[in-house]
């Protein structure tokens, strides 16, 4: 042992630096295969990485020799996931079919963050992950609560936690949606509309969506787009709440450049690639990958943050409100899918 701490600290920052962005994509890997094994398979890759970063953050402890990497990881690996994500994000389609959709999901963005808000407070629950996972919630599972955390400055664990109780409920969620699926009263683009407009990942609503046919998964995602399509606003919404309270005080809000790359993507990936670019679906198929595993060694570098002796305290209180908003935001939606569309 007391060799290869020595070993450890012979290696160059520049080495070191590089073996812990590996790390990070090693258990991202290892992710990878977990979420093939059965009863797994529902929970995906960015879960699955994000349990095995917190197993072994409690049996090995902190690979403090390789932090600057996993650091890396977890700042910029994480902004750079984000910016590429926006060229799923199909502004036209959007604009010129979605509209209903998109005021619909402004209501959803709003009741999500404000009865989690206010449930925190009456509950004393922990205002941070509530505050993310209440994100996650209403926008777009853990790219909207990787987008708020910096701005809202969370701690890493608080952001870890927050991932993986989305991760959790919005897979629950998504199999319970095709549970009940052929019980409803619902035709096949009502349900796609109601999946996208609930549920927490774009993933989950491909995962609910998909059994209801083609009309069902493409209303579906149409639906879930338009939440991640206010993303941005609601980002600088934060920002400008945070600045406010910070106010007279020598606090300094850096300002989120990585939302510009996630409009300027979605922009290119609308009007550019494709239209004007040559951009085929493999093309667009290595873009997802590349995002999804970049996104998923980010969330490796929070998840080695995490703590379990504090884990209960803390995500307890939040795993009951996401419980009752979740619950509630599904039979109101499904309330006004029913009725309105």
């Amino acid at each position: 042992m007391i060799n290869i701490i020595r070993q450890q600290q012979t290696l160059s920052p520049a080495v070191r630096w590089i073996l812990g962005i590996a790390f990070t994509f090693f258990i991202a890997l290892l992710g990878y295969y977990l979420a093939m094994v059965p009863g797994f398979t529902l929970t995906g890759q960015l879960a699955s990485a994000i349990f095995i970063s917190i197993l072994y953050r409690q049996i090995a402890g902190y690979p403090e020799w390789l932090r600057a990497g996993i650091t890396f990881s977890s700042k910029k690996l994480l902004r750079f996931a984000i910016i590429l994500y926006g060229i799923k994000l199909n502004v036209s389609l959007i604009l010129q079919d979605g509209l209903p959709i998109l005021l619909l999901g402004a209501v959803v963005i709003a009741f999500a963050l404000l009865a989690s808000v206010w449930l925190s407070k009456a509950m004393n629950a922990n205002r941070s992950i509530t505050l993310l996972v209440g994100a996650g919630t209403g926008i777009c599972g853990a790219a909207a609560i990787a987008a708020v955390a910096p701005i809202v400055e969370a701690k890493e664990e608080d952001t870890a936690i927050g991932v993986g109780i989305i991760a959790l409920f919005g897979t629950i969620f998504s199999v319970g949606y095709t549970i009940i699926r052929p019980f409803l009263p619902l035709t096949a683009s009502e349900y796609g509309i109601w999946s996208g407009i609930s549920l927490h990942e774009v993933a989950h609503v491909a995962l609910a969506a998909a059994p209801g046919g083609e009309t069902a998964l493409a209303m579906g995602l149409l639906a879930k787009l338009g939440r991640v399509f206010l993303l941005v606003p609601v980002c600088f919404l934060f920002m400008y709440i945070v600045k406010r309270k910070s106010t007279g005080s020598k606090q300094h809000i850096p300002f989120p450049w990585f939302l510009i790359g996630f409009i300027l993507m979605s922009l290119a990936g609308t009007y550019i690639l494709g239209p004007v670019i040559p951009f085929s679906d493999t093309a667009m198929t290595a873009v997802t990958e590349i995002t999804t595993w970049c996104l998923t060694a980010a969330m490796v570098g929070l998840g080695l943050s995490v703590s379990l002796k504090d884990l209960k305290n803390k995500a307890l209180k939040p795993m009951i409100i996401i419980t009752i908003v979740s619950l509630t935001l599904s039979i109101l939606t499904f309330v006004i899918v029913k009725w309105f569309y």
